[in-house]
């Protein structure tokens, strides 16, 4: 059984506390309910621990034991994928950079992001590239990122690490299972489906496009997003899909209104593997689904998926 964020949190803190998995779970849900359900389950369980005197901060830790919301996170891992450089513009008008890696090591991989010129530096200089072993203190979750800061600590390891999980780790989940934080992938049909909706992005950095920006004229490209509506059989939830996975949904001609009412029309009813994270809509102050992958079923793979189990 391969176990989430959640399951995976309450098994350590069962471990360190002398508890019970089933004690641990009814220690988060009162903590939870006090709390009238403002916070995650993972979130809850963080507080559980800190109150039981177990502190997994300045622990050792494996990358599938990275949790969203984790502070001073020690790990180490080989740099499997490096993308350029990004250089962009502060609200102050202050040149900043960013540079974003895949890190892994036998367990799982996860995306980083740093932020501090000296760390950026040791790749510019050619101190560290990728297939690098690199050592990471006091970095931080965000969603199913770390993110590195000036206050984090990051150099090139001693340590050799051999076999790593290069392809990404998604489980599969059950809608009515989804969890704040969650990377995870289901097999759902498409409901409803909402017009696109178009925004400009900084051509350079492909973020969304700031009022200063805006001012300032730097070139954009425009891009689209849709909001679903899945339905795997347990439940409903709103899911948002970008520009790059439009295309393998069947939205091909997005400025055409004819053309794309014919696709959105071909879209409900369709059955579709969407994988992604569940994250906080903090306007609309509910939970949804963003989807960074989409697939066609394949009935062949899901025969012998089932015939492993």
């Amino acid at each position: 059984m391969v176990l989430g964020n959640y399951e995976r949190v309450v098994d350590k803190i069962a471990k360190h506390s002398g508890l019970s998995n089933e004690e641990v779970t009814r220690k988060i849900e009162a903590k939870r309910a006090k709390l009238s359900g403002l916070i995650s389950q993972e979130g809850a369980a963080q507080i559980v621990a800190a109150e039981l005197g177990i502190n997994f901060e300045n622990e050792k830790l494996k990358i599938e034991e990275l949790l969203p919301g984790m502070r001073k996170i020690n790990i180490s891992g080989k740099i499997v994928t490096l993308f350029p450089i990004r250089t962009f513009k502060t609200q102050k008008g202050e040149e900043g950079k960013v540079l974003n890696f895949v890190l892994a090591d036998e367990t799982s991989n996860i995306k980083v992001v740093l932020w501090d010129t000296n760390h950026i530096a040791l790749f510019e200089k050619g101190e560290i590239g990728e297939g690098d072993v690199v050592d990471i203190a006091n970095g931080s979750m965000r969603e199913n990122e770390m993110h590195l800061g000036s206050f984090s600590e990051f150099k090139k390891s001693t340590k050799e690490i051999g076999e790593v999980k290069k392809d990404r780790v998604v489980r599969e989940k059950n809608i009515k299972d989804f969890k704040l934080g969650d990377q995870l992938s289901v097999r759902a049909f498409i409901v409803q489906a909402f017009q696109p909706r178009f925004f400009e992005v900084n051509k350079q950095t492909g973020k969304k496009l700031t009022e200063e920006e805006k001012a300032q004229g730097v070139p954009t490209d425009r891009r689209a997003l849709i909001n679903l509506v899945l339905d795997d059989g347990t439940e409903t939830m709103r899911a948002v899909l970008f520009n790059d996975n439009l295309p393998t949904i069947g939205l091909k001609d997005l400025e055409n209104q004819e053309r794309l009412s014919y696709q959105m029309e071909a879209l409900l009813g369709k059955e579709m593997i969407f994988s992604g994270n569940v994250r906080k809509n903090n306007f609309f102050n509910n939970e949804e689904f963003i989807v960074d992958g989409v697939k066609e079923v394949n009935l062949d793979e899901l025969i012998a998926n089932l015939e492993k189990k």
